[in-house]
């Protein structure tokens, strides 16, 4: 017996999708169930997030080279945040000119965040690809 005959109203059907929304960007984004292939956009999406993290990292890297500020220490209390976090951000000057040419033109994968490149990641570029890509 189908959902529409057990209600007893045959103009009613209910359908239910699986489905996961997550805030990203400002955006709303549909994620996919686990095990289940990810749907891709026609278009790429730029994630301003994404973005502005890697070029705070490549800012605050050549402040640091040219001696704007001696430490990340220093530039933290400048900015008003942690210094772990300055760090952390620095390591973003690390990743494969691959994987940051794919964020600057928006063909990132849907589920990659800030937090994900803020995690550990391998210095060699083929095997951070391979985790991140």
């Amino acid at each position: 017996m189908s959902d529409a005959e057990a209600s007893g109203n045959a103009s009613t059907i209910t359908i239910d999708v699986p489905l996961t929304l997550r805030k990203r960007g400002g955006r709303k984004l549909i994620v996919a169930p686990l095990g289940q292939e990810q749907w891709a956009s026609a278009r790429p999406r730029v994630d301003n997030t994404l973005v502005k993290s890697i070029a705070r990292a490549y800012r605050w890297q050549q402040m640091l080279k040219h001696g704007a500020y001696a430490s990340a220490e220093d530039i933290a209390k400048a900015e008003k945040i942690s210094a772990s976090y300055v760090n952390r951000l620095l390591q973003l000057t690390l990743l494969s000119p691959a994987i940051v040419e794919m964020v600057l033109d928006g063909h990132q994968p849907a589920t990659m965040t800030t937090a994900d490149l803020l995690q550990p990641f391998p210095a060699q570029w083929h095997a951070q690809c391979a985790l991140l890509c």
